[in-house]
């Protein structure tokens, strides 16, 4: 089964980006190749950008507050585990007390390194980190795949409270959507959704075998999935079936 996930809001959209560049850094960093540790610092960079937004950090502070909030509430309710309770209040204190003591943007420590802002600089241009362009950093590529994970395990540790707190919030908000299979009727699905109650991200799993690709639209109002399917020549065209899908709505 192939898992989509579709955000119904910027502050999920960004919070997903970031997952995704940050399982990229963890997949690169470990290996010894040069090239592999240019794609780091390539996901880095597009990690710091993406960050970048001046309220992230105190939206995220904000969110980890709320879901404490909601959990604390459950304390007295006999038909909740209070060691489970209490093993995932323990996280969001950790996650927010990490991320809370970091001066400024999660980001500013690296932005204030010079040789990191020289390779920013020039890494977005083609072929613009060539040795006779950046000779610094050419010589930081020779060095032994252990020097080089060493100097990246450093930026990215600045980063770690930031990671963390993604974490601990896309893993509460998925939590939260029990999966339930629909049926698309001509190779759509449409779904109202109820008023007063706010979702934030919608899962999706499909059968790879099929060879389907979901098209996903959403707001506060209404879910639309249409099918697709991959030509021969990349063209994406509709696919009429009706299929059985699994949905979760997690808010």
């Amino acid at each position: 089964m192939v898992l989509y996930e579709y955000p119904f809001n910027e502050s999920i959209r960004t919070m997903l980006r970031l997952e995704h560049l940050f399982d990229r850094l963890g997949q690169l960093m470990p290996r010894d190749a040069a090239v592999d540790h240019h794609f780091a610092l390539v996901t880095l960079f597009e990690i710091m950008d993406v960050s970048s937004r001046a309220d992230l950090k105190s939206d995220l502070l904000k969110e980890l507050e709320r879901h404490k909030a909601q959990l604390t509430a459950y304390r007295s309710n006999p038909q909740v585990s209070q060691a489970a309770l209490d093993g995932v209040i323990a996280r969001i204190d950790h996650a927010f007390e990490g991320l809370n003591q970091q001066a400024g943007k999660a980001t500013q420590p690296l932005a204030a390194n010079e040789w990191l802002m020289s390779v920013r600089s020039r890494i977005s241009i083609p072929g613009g980190t060539c040795e006779f362009d950046l000779p610094a950093y050419y010589a930081w590529q020779q060095l032994d795949g252990a020097k080089r994970r060493a100097d990246l395990a450093q930026w990215v540790a600045t980063l770690a409270p930031l990671a963390e707190a993604l974490q601990v919030l896309l893993q509460l908000l998925r939590d939260a959507g029990a999966p339930h299979k629909v049926m698309t009727t001509g190779g759509q699905y449409q779904q109202s959704l109820p008023q007063g109650r706010s979702y934030q991200l919608l899962r999706l799993r499909l059968d790879e075998t099929l060879g389907l690709i979901p098209e996903i639209s959403g707001h506060r109002l209404m879910v639309s999935i249409r099918l697709m399917r991959c030509d021969a020549d990349g063209r994406l065209r509709p696919a009429h079936e009706d299929m059985a899908l699994e949905l979760a709505l997690c808010a």
